[in-house]
């Protein structure tokens, strides 16, 4: 598969699509199909494909889209008529999750488009390829193919819900602006209701009734109504009481002897004693009192898992603490035993550096010095060969002379008497011997015969 990948050029266009099984990302071929490319990222530009369904999936196959009227017989492009096809030979439909357009035959595109849900090599050079679906989101693509469909139509479509153009190779593109219609709604004329009374057991009474009630509203049209102009009852009277109109003075009254009034009742209603309840408080009941119990209960075991909890920190702290003085304890005894390898290689070293200083420079004392040395060394490798040790040697000499000088022995070496048994004596048992045989009591086959 990684041979396919490297045989596809690479892409210079992004479009982000929003859809009910997730965000799905299309990276597009815009220099090997720039008049596809540009159709379909204008269209991305002016929302053509926001709330479109793929209205047609095959398993396998395809899931194709793009279609305002959400049924495969619309959609258009950008130049307003269907526009050519536009091949090239490093795209080719090898795999899943390709962009190309859906056409009704050669140079038929408009906008819809699909994606491939497989390799689907029959449609090459049938349908411009221009895109592909990248990264995690091939997976959300290859949901489109589940839940039931019939006859290649989804009974349940997913839809597109919007599109976005995060990267528009493209820098002359002018999206269109589309016209909405707004349509006016026309208001249905109410038509008067025309009462059947023959549909009715008692259709004839209510019939009178009826033609007796609109009399009697012709007559008082305008008029206002009361019980004694509809009903014919003597009690009731269409006289109207004589009200005397004599318009009484009405006092006029004081705002301020008002406001002051009102006060006066406040403070008899503030100085009023509050009356005090003379019953006693009824005894709390056995269930409450039950609760209480089990709420204290609760309360209590709280408070003992919180002191449990504290003592834990506390052990823990004390053992966190103990572990800190034994590990600076450590490392103050390594730091020690660092301060004195470094200390003795100082103190060696600045022992040799003395050596050396002392040493004579150049010259005829540097000769003799050299001829001292020579005969100290005969000197003492004479004495160690006849078994004398020199003790005026100094100490610090002895300290880097780790090894004596030993010489071969030349004294003969015996050897071992076969008839003695030493420590490393072993006794070499034959059981295919003779005479071991007659050891066991075996015979021999041949004195038998």
């Amino acid at each position: 598969m990684s041979s396919v990948y490297i045989l596809e050029p690479p892409t210079s266009g992004k479009v982000l699509l929003k859809t009910t099984v997730g965000d799905i990302d299309v990276e597009l071929w815009a220099k090997e199909t720039p008049k596809t490319c540009r159709n379909f990222i204008q269209l991305c530009l002016e929302g053509y494909y926001d709330n479109t369904i793929f209205h047609r999936v095959v398993k396998g196959f395809i899931a194709q889209g793009g279609d305002p009227n959400g049924d495969g017989t619309g959609g258009e492009s950008i130049y307003g008529e269907p526009f050519k096809d536009e091949f090239h030979q490093r795209l080719r439909f090898t795999r899943r999750g390709l962009l190309a357009m859906a056409n009704g035959g050669k140079d038929d595109n408009g906008s819809q488009f699909f994606f491939t849900l497989g390799a689907t090599p029959e449609l090459q050079d049938k349908h411009t390829i221009f895109g592909k679906i990248t990264g995690d989101t091939i997976f959300n693509m290859l949901k489109l193919e589940d839940g039931l469909i019939r006859d290649e139509r989804p009974i349940y479509p997913h839809k597109i819900i919007k599109t976005e153009v995060l990267n528009n190779p493209f820098a002359d593109i002018q999206p269109r602006l589309r016209q909405v219609e707004v349509k006016e709604k026309k208001k249905k004329e109410k038509k008067p209701g025309v009462k059947n009374f023959k549909l009715l057991s008692f259709g004839e009474e209510a019939e009178e009734d009826e033609e007796e009630s609109t009399r009697v509203n012709e007559k008082f049209v305008g008029k206002g109504k009361s019980t004694h102009d509809v009903l014919d009852d003597p009690k009731l009277s269409s006289k109207t009481e004589d009200v005397d109109e004599e318009n009484d003075d009405v006092e006029e009254v004081n705002p301020e002897e008002q406001l002051e009034s009102i006060r006066k009742k406040l403070k008899r209603e503030h100085k009023k004693p509050v009356p005090t309840s003379t019953t006693t408080a009824e005894p709390i009941d056995t269930y409450e009192s039950f609760l209480e119990e089990e709420r204290r209960e609760k309360k209590k075991k709280q408070f003992e898992e919180i002191q449990k909890e504290i003592q834990n920190v506390k052990k823990e702290y004390h053992k966190n603490k103990l572990k800190k003085k034994e590990e600076d304890i450590i490392a103050t005894e390594k730091k020690v035993q660092e301060d004195k390898t470094i200390q003795e290689y100082k103190d060696e070293f600045d022992k040799y550096k003395n050596k050396k200083d002392a040493l004579p420079k150049k010259g005829a004392g540097r000769e003799q010095f050299t001829l001292n040395l020579l005969e100290k060394f005969k000197k003492k490798i004479q004495s160690m060969k006849d078994g004398e040790e020199n003790e005026e040697d100094n100490e610090e000499e002895q300290a880097w002379l780790k090894h004596r000088l030993c010489f071969q022995d030349k004294n003969p070496v015996l050897a071992k008497d076969a008839n003695r048994k030493d420590d490393d004596w072993f006794e070499i048992y034959d059981p295919r011997n003779a005479l071991n045989k007659r050891r066991r009591g075996e015979t021999v086959e041949k004195f038998k015969k």
